[in-house]
């Protein structure tokens, strides 16, 4: 285990949930299992994001006691971009578990290949 590990864990456990989820997506046919992996995929990017933006000693972008030096704050641009993507994640999620009801009513499975199956069978 190399030093570098020991002082970026935040990075380090930010890739292996965006691998656990990217599995998740990539070797489940569950619909709700995807949806999952999908989620867990957005965590770890946050993750990532949030632990890139951060730096020890600094304080949020809000001037006080006359503090104007950029040396004395964290880069707010990570931030911003981590609540961007909660709230579209969280629309993209809504959407994908309203898909999935849809496809459990006509098909009465949430198994891809089920699924496949009973719409070929249809056309």
């Amino acid at each position: 285990m190399g030093p570098n590990l020991l002082t970026n864990y935040y990075e380090a456990a930010a890739m292996i949930v965006f691998g656990i989820g990217f599995t998740t997506l990539l070797l489940h046919r569950n619909l709700l299992k995807k949806v999952i992996g999908f989620n867990l995929m957005d965590t770890g990017m946050y993750l990532f994001l949030a632990a890139k933006g951060f730096i020890a000693g600094r304080k949020t972008p809000i001037v006080v006691d006359g503090v104007t030096s950029a040396e004395a704050y964290i880069n707010p641009i990570p931030t911003g971009l981590v609540l961007t993507g909660i709230v579209v994640s969280v629309s993209v999620t809504a959407f994908l578990l309203a898909l999935s009801i849809r496809l459990y009513a006509r098909y009465h499975s949430l198994d891809l290949d089920e699924i496949l199956r009973l719409a070929g069978r249809e056309a």
